[in-house]
């Protein structure tokens, strides 16, 4: 996107940066030139002060050289090929770099020799060549023999997905699998809702399961919750996903799941 350039409000162009992204906001009404550190950029309708814009950060891969062969993950890590991005729409549009999604999938190339709990020793739940799905943020990524991989921790992975519908997730550790229920079309009114007004789900029907989390002694505890339930869950936990059929699906950890429903 090329820099937003002013006119006519008295701004120098090398005083305004480029503003990556952001979207604009109503045109203000007035510029104030009482002090040039807070000066809003009224004319383009910004309706931002210079000193509030953080700085911005990129997060690039660790590119490994050539001469290094292999990577050995530690502990409870492993090392996730990561899926190419998608490139085209499902109708066959081509999508800029801007619009392509970032995948939240991989094959376990490589793992670690596990963890100690008490006197237990913890191997790695997952084996290389299973394609799993992982926390959208987590891991490092590296440049690694011309691909992207990730190193991340085991309980960064939500689980394990042998095909391309996040229905047939095999979820890990304590995390669950829900198909989020759909949203009111109507008001207690009658009122139809648009798509902007509809209330975003915070219930859904529990698909599948983990095996549960780990207690002091390395012991499994299995999670209370069963497949089937209605439960409701925290708004905003978890990470989203559409199925193959356009239903919505979530997969969080089981603590985030707090009450069972029935009617």
């Amino acid at each position: 996107m090329a820099a937003l350039q002013p006119f006519g409000c008295g701004v120098g162009a090398r005083s305004l940066p480029s503003f990556e992204g952001l979207r604009l906001a109503p045109p203000a009404t007035r510029i104030s030139s009482s002090s040039s550190s807070s000066s809003s950029v009224g004319t383009l309708g910004l309706g931002l002060k210079r000193r509030s814009l953080p700085a911005l950060v990129v997060k690039a891969a660790t590119v490994i050289a050539p001469k290094y062969s292999s990577i050995k993950p530690l502990g409870d890590r492993v090392l996730v090929k990561i899926k190419s991005s998608e490139e085209k729409t499902s109708g066959g549009i081509l999508l800029p770099a801007t619009a392509q999604s970032k995948p939240q999938g991989g094959e376990i190339v490589a793992v670690g020799d596990g963890k100690t709990i008490g006197k237990k020793q913890i191997s790695v739940s997952v084996e290389v060549g299973k394609r799993v799905i992982y926390s959208k943020y987590a891991g490092t990524e590296l440049e690694f023999n011309g691909s992207k991989h990730l190193l991340l921790k085991e309980d960064d992975i939500m689980g394990i997905l042998d095909t391309d519908d996040i229905k047939d997730l095999e979820p890990l550790n304590d995390r669950v699998l829900i198909k989020v229920a759909e949203a009111e079309e109507k008001t207690a009114g009658g009122l139809l809702l648009t798509e902007a007004t509809k209330d975003k789900p915070s219930i859904g029907t529990v698909i599948a399961v983990g095996p549960g989390s780990l207690d002091q002694e390395g012991n499994s505890r299995p999670l209370k919750i069963s497949p089937g339930s209605t439960v409701m869950y925290s708004k905003y936990a978890g990470s989203e996903f559409k199925g193959a059929d356009g239903s919505d699906y979530i997969v969080l950890k089981a603590s985030d799941v707090v009450a069972v429903l029935s009617s």
